[in-house]
């Protein structure tokens, strides 16, 4: 993923900051707790195409951010 292009996309829900999940090929929102597919290198920033973090997932977030 683009150091560049992850600055300045956002949740669409949210309008929040996104984290990149590397091993799925995801952006993760915290605000919205939905994870964004990347596909073919593209991220799919639709909320129909996005799924339900789990809670292990939002704890992996809860804990980067400390």
């Amino acid at each position: 993923m683009d150091k560049k292009l992850l600055d300045i996309l956002v949740c669409p829900i949210t309008k929040g900051p996104l984290v990149y999940d590397k091993t799925k090929q995801e952006l993760w929102c915290k605000g919205s707790q939905l994870a964004y597919p990347i596909r073919e290198g593209i991220p799919v920033m639709l909320p129909k195409e996005a799924r339900q973090l789990t809670t292990e997932e939002l704890e992996t977030l809860r804990d980067n951010a400390r």
